[in-house]
């Protein structure tokens, strides 16, 4: 069973002890959210301190909105953090829904899949040695992972799936159910036959969890509402926070039923007691 952590985003001065504490114990995974107009860390900068920080786990982008980042950029810093983390990273990649980001960014909101198409020829090009185009040649360093990192495509539409087999190595799959999840599984497996590919996807699911004191409970529940205002109500959200260890272990369950790869599980509460609980409820 294969199942990693999700970080809180609230109190970024944590989260080198949460990588550590986490790296200690059973962990495969921390993953990162990405947004602009948010305060949550940047990903790919505090992703490589928690890479140094750490010897096995792997650390994930869980999702990059990669249409609001310059893209010869994003192919030097996605294969230095690969390089640095010896091969460690996966670069969970998306769009998002959010136009402030992309107003932020400059970024032309109703582009995005576009741009990402075009990120994505550009990006496997570099990762691969190959030249960045345009007369210009060819940008290092080399990731340690040959043909660059692991990517995950996240979505739920059909451009979604489709995009993730021609360009990913598996499907992060951030449903609000195991059904809704095993879904989204078929029709990734599917589209990876339509595309031709000989192999499969590797699946990932997501679940939002905080374990622990009620305090603790609804700080999570809080923070998932505050990042979830933009939809008007986001009490579903925070109200799907799941919080007992019956809950998790279910979950983890029928998540792995429909088949995950691997299980995420958000900690939406910088409580980093909640790693030996969720190490204690799981293992």
């Amino acid at each position: 069973m294969n199942v990693g952590l999700g970080l809180p985003v609230d109190d970024p001065g944590q989260l080198l002890s949460w990588a550590r504490r986490a790296d200690a114990g059973p962990f495969t995974t921390l993953g990162l959210l990405d947004r602009v107009v948010h305060d949550n860390p940047e990903p790919l900068i505090t992703l490589a301190a928690l890479a140094g920080a750490t010897h096995r786990i792997r650390v994930q982008t869980e999702v990059l909105l990669a249409p609001v980042h310059r893209t010869a950029l994003l192919a030097k810093q996605t294969a230095t953090l690969d390089r640095l983390s010896g091969g460690r990273f996966t670069l969970g990649i998306g769009l998002g829904t959010r136009e402030d980001d992309y107003r932020a960014a400059g970024v032309d909101v109703r582009r995005r899949g576009r741009r990402l198409d075009e990120q994505m020829d550009v990006l496997r090009r570099v990762w691969a040695g190959g030249s960045y185009g345009d007369g210009v040649g060819p940008i290092g360093p080399a990731p340690a992972t040959p043909g660059g990192p692991e990517v995950l495509f996240g979505g739920f539409t059909p451009a979604a799936l489709a995009r993730a087999a021609r360009w990913g190595d598996g499907f992060l799959g951030a449903a609000p159910s195991p059904d809704f999840t095993d879904r989204l599984f078929r029709l990734a497996e599917q589209a990876w036959r339509d595309a031709g590919r000989t192999t499969s996807p590797r699946l990932v699911a997501q679940v939002n969890v905080a374990i622990g004191p009620d305090e603790v409970v609804a700080e999570a529940r809080a923070n998932v509402a505050r990042y979830y205002a933009f939809l008007g109500d986001p009490s579903h959200f925070a109200e799907g926070v799941l919080g007992t260890p019956k809950e998790i272990q279910a979950a983890v369950s029928a998540y792995t039923d429909v088949g995950a790869d691997e299980v995420i599980l958000y900690c939406w509460s910088p409580d980093p007691g909640q790693i030996d609980r969720l190490t204690d409820t799981l293992f």
